[in-house]
This record gives C-alpha cells, sequence and structure tokens, in this order.
C-alpha cells in the first residue's frame, strides 16, 4: 500500500495547531501510555513532535515513525509496514493519525500496530457525534464530567478534506463499528472515551486477551 506525505509541517505551527482543547488531548496521551507501564513505546506519526518531549518528562522511551523525513522522526517508514520485529515494543500509539488513511490502510496499520506491541496500543480518532457535556460538583465526591450523544437521525456522508479520509459518526463509520474493526485477533478493548475538554477526540486503548481489561466505557 502505497502512502504518501499529507500534512506540511507548517500545519503544526503552535499558534495555530496546540489549542487548549489539544493540550487536554495530549495529556491523555501521556496518561494512558503511562498506564501501561511499558519500557519502550513507538508512536506512529509524530507530528510537532509533542508527545514524545512531555513523555519523556514521565520517563517514557518513545521512538517514532513517520513517512515524512521533514518531521525528524526516529524511523522513516509507513504505518501499514512497519520495520520491526513482532512485540518489539511494549505500547504502540497513534493519536489522530489513523483517519488521515483510508479506511481499509488504517485498518492495515492497526494490525501492523498489533503485530509490533506486546502490550498494549493507544489510539485517537476524531468523533463527530455532538454531545451534551455535564459536569457535576459532589459533595466529599468532586466533580463528576460526563457526556450524553444527541440524538441523531441520520448520520451525515463523509467527503474528503484532503486530510481526513473518515471520521467516527459519519455514515458507515459508527464508533461501534471502527471499534469492532479495529479490534484484532488476540486483543480486545479496554476501554474508550470521548475526552471531556476535547469531544472531537475519541480515544481507544487495546490489550492482550490474556491481559485482564480495564472497565469499559463509551460516552
Amino acid at each position: 500500500m502505497t502512502q504518501h506525505k499529507q500534512v506540511d509541517k507548517d500545519h503544526y505551527q503552535f499558534a495555530r495547531y496546540m489549542t487548549k482543547a489539544r493540550w487536554s488531548s495530549l495529556w491523555h496521551q501521556v496518561d494512558e501510555v503511562r498506564r501501561l507501564q511499558p519500557e519502550r513505546v513507538l508512536e506512529i506519526g509524530p507530528g510537532p513532535g509533542l508527545f514524545k518531549k512531555l513523555a519523556a518528562m514521565a520517563g517514557l522511551h518513545v521512538e517514532t515513525v513517520d513517512i515524512d523525513p521533514e518531521l525528524g522522526p526516529d524511523h522513516v517508514a509507513s504505518a501499514t509496514a512497519l520495520p520491526f520485529a513482532d512485540a518489539a515494543f511494549d505500547v504502540v500509539c497513534a493519536f489522530q493519525m489513523l483517519e488521515h488513511l483510508p479506511y481499509e490502510q488504517s485498518l492495515a496499520a492497526i494490525k501492523e500496530m498489533a503485530r509490533v506491541a506486546g502490550r498494549g496500543i493507544v489510539v485517537s480518532l476524531p468523533d463527530v457525534r455532538e454531545v451534551w457535556p455535564f459536569l457535576v460538583s459532589l459533595p466529599k465526591i468532586g466533580e463528576v464530567r460526563f457526556v450524553i450523544p444527541k440524538p441523531v437521525l441520520k448520520a451525515r456522508d463523509h467527503q474528503f478534506d484532503g486530510q481526513h479520509y473518515w471520521e467516527i459518526g459519519k455514515r458507515g463509520y459508527e464508533a461501534s463499528k471502527v471499534i469492532q474493526d479495529f479490534t484484532v485477533a488476540g486483543w480486545q478493548l479496554s476501554r474508550t472515551y470521548r475526552v471531556f475538554d476535547h469531544q472531537y477526540h475519541r480515544f481507544l486503548v487495546f490489550v492482550p486477551v490474556r491481559h485482564d481489561a480495564d472497565r469499559k466505557g463509551d460516552s
């Protein structure tokens, strides 16, 4: 499968790219990977490289791979043909990246991620379904945050915008279908959720079937 550079380096200019909401999503990236207690992490599609830098502050060793050498990845390669041995890394992650591939290629990429991961796979994907966010402050408990999806009579068709080939919530890409398609044999969904402060980002965490899964959530 041939992949081509899609996003120029200038796209990641700090003032334009790093919104406050995206910072919140970045915190979840580091937190989810850290919880899996990895020694070696592979990030596919590093973008501006912030995850690797913040992960290092959390004591995580991260290597990056991308098809665009201008982004300065540690390895230049395709997500659908990773140049690593089976289980070469403890955790493999891809944040807001897989939607930049045609859907069938994204499924090929997740299979490659599962092949080179030994302990966990962490991805975030765009989810366009509108939700009502709620924040409740309870005595002795503190803040409780949750979202409720708004009723939708008919999902929208997706139109390629030059970057995203598909998005969760568009016609044919329901969350349940994407999760099922992304669940590689031998792996299971540990949890999925949308970032409260950046609801456009949905996280999915997969672990090998031999591991006990954390409680699942779907909002």
